[in-house]
C-alpha cells in the first residue's frame, strides 16, 4: 500500500456498517483496514454500532448507536444469508432475501441524508437473475437498483453479476461489477500444486450459454481452450420458478484426460453443475474442478457428496461473499476463497478517491501468479528427478 503522503486525501471519514450476518467478513475487512491505515490513523474500529430490532409482529426499525454526519459509508450487506432469523408471533422464521434488502433500506433510511457519501457493498446483487423481462413479469433488480440510487446511495459494489447490464437502469449512477477470477486461481494453484495450466492438459468449460463471458475471460486470460453445454430446457412447463432442463448438449473440443474448470456465477441447487460434471467424468475428463462466486446449495450438499465419492467432482470453491452453512466447510471437496482483503483494498482505495480501474482488471496479478506456478513447477520436476537418479 501507498503512504498517505503519496495519496489523495481521504474523501471524508470511513465508516464501515456491517449488516446482520456480515459479522465474520465485516471483521475481517476490519482488521486490514486498520492495517493499512495504521500510518495515518489510529481508529480501534471502522465498524459502527447499529442494530436492527424486530418486533413481535415482524415489523424491524434501525437504529443507528453513533453518528455518521460527513462520513464516507461502506454498508456491507448479504441478501441471502438464510442463518439469521428473527421470530414472528412466536415462530421462527429464516430472513428472506426481501427482510435483508428491507433492513438495507432501514439503515440508509436511518442516516437520513446524513453521510457525505453511501456505497453499498452487495456481492450477490438481490434479485440478480430477475433482471430482464421474458414476459409479463416484474424487474426486481432494476427497480431495486433505482430505489437504492433514490435513496441517496452513490454507488454500488457487487461480484460476478448474474448479468451486469442490469446497470443500465442506473446509467448515471456508480456500479461496479467485480470479478473473483485472480482469488479462484490463486486457491486452485494452492489447494492442487500439480494443476498445469496448458491447453493440453486443462479446459474450461462453461455450463451454459449465458456464462460464456465469464469462461472466455478464463480462456482468454490462462491460454486455454474453451467449451459449452447448451441447456435444452421444456419451456412448455415450470418446476420450481424454472423451466426444467431436458438436457445438456456439450459443444467444444474433446476433455479426454484433461484436467477441467467449470466456471458459473453461482450454485443454487447444484442439479445443473453437477449432471455436466457427470457427463464430463463419462467423456474421459481427469479431474473437475468447479468455481463459483455463490455458493447458495439451497438443496443440501449430498448429491455433492455422492458427486465426490463417485469421482466426478474433485474440488468446488466459492468465496465467503455469502452465508455459508457450517457443515458446508468440513467437506473435503471444499475450498473456500476469501474475499476480505480485496473488499477492503476496495474500500481503502474508494475512501482515498482513488480509480479502482487497476482492482477491476487483474490481469497483470493472474499473469504474474501463472509465472510463479510455472517455476514452482519445474522446480517440483527438478527436484523430482534428482531424486530419481
Amino acid at each position: 500500500m501507498s503512504t498517505q503522503n503519496e495519496r489523495k486525501p481521504i474523501y471524508g471519514k470511513l465508516t464501515v456498517i456491517c449488516m446482520k450476518g456480515c459479522e465474520e467478513i465485516a471483521d475481517k475487512i476490519d482488521f486490514y483496514l486498520k492495517k493499512f491505515r495504521q500510518d495515518f490513523e489510529q481508529e480501534e474500529t471502522y465498524i459502527a454500532k447499529i442494530k436492527c430490532p424486530r418486533f413481535g409482529s415482524g415489523e424491524a426499525k434501525c437504529v443507528l448507536n453513533e453518528t455518521v454526519r460527513g462520513n464516507d459509508v461502506f454498508i456491507i450487506c448479504d441478501v441471502f444469508n438464510h442463518g439469521v432469523t428473527y421470530k414472528m408471533y412466536g415462530v421462527e422464521n429464516h430472513m428472506s432475501p426481501d427482510d435483508h434488502y428491507q433492513d438495507l433500506k432501514r439503515i440508509i433510511a436511518a442516516i437520513s441524508g446524513k453521510a457525505r457519501r453511501i456505497t453499498v457493498v452487495m456481492p450477490m446483487l438481490y434479485e440478480g437473475r430477475q433482471h430482464r423481462r421474458t414476459a409479463r413479469e416484474s424487474l426486481d433488480c432494476a427497480l431495486a437498483l433505482q430505489e437504492l440510487v433514490n435513496m441517496g446511495v452513490t454507488n454500488i459494489i457487487t461480484f460476478d453479476a448474474h448479468d451486469a447490464r442490469v446497470q443500465n437502469a442506473i446509467p448515471i449512477s456508480g456500479f461496479d461489477d467485480v470479478q473473483t477470477t485472480y482469488q479462484m486461481l490463486k486457491a486452485l494453484t494452492r489447494a492442487v500444486p500439480d494443476i498445469s495450466y496448458d491447453k493440453d492438459s486443462t479446459i474450461v468449460i462453461s455450463p451454459d450459454e449465458g456464462g460464456m463471458h465469464r469462461c472466455m475471460y478464463y480462456s482468454s486470460v490462462l491460454g486455454l481452450d474453451l467449451g459449452m453445454y447448451y441447456k435444452r430446457r421444456n419451456y412448455s412447463v415450470v418446476v420450481n420458478g424454472k423451466n426444467p432442463i431436458e438436457a445438456h448438449e456439450y459443444l467444444g473440443n474433446s476433455v479426454e484426460g484433461k484436467d477441467v474448470m467449470i466456471v458459473d456465477d453461482m450454485i443454487s441447487s447444484g442439479e445443473s453443475v453437477l449432471d455436466i460434471a457427470s457427463k464430463l467424468k463419462a467423456q474421459g475428463a481427469r479431474r473437475i474442478f468447479i468455481f463459483t462466486a455463490f455458493g447458495l446449495f439451497c438443496n443440501g450438499l449430498d448429491a455433492f457428496d455422492r458427486a465426490y465419492a463417485k469421482g466426478e467432482i474433485t474440488k468446488v470453491f466459492t468465496t465467503n461473499l455469502v452465508y455459508r452453512m457450517p457443515e458446508l466447510k468440513t467437506k473435503e471437496w471444499y475450498c473456500e476463497v476469501d474475499m476480505s482483503k480485496y473488499i477492503s483494498i476496495l474500500i481503502d482505495t474508494i475512501n482515498h478517491d482513488e480509480t479502482i480501474s487497476q482492482l477491476l482488471a487483474p490481469v497483470t496479478r493472474i499473469k504474474a501468479l501463472m509465472e510463479k506456478h510455472k517455476a514452482e513447477l519445474k522446480n517440483q520436476v527438478s527436484m523430482f528427478e534428482g531424486e530419481n537418479k
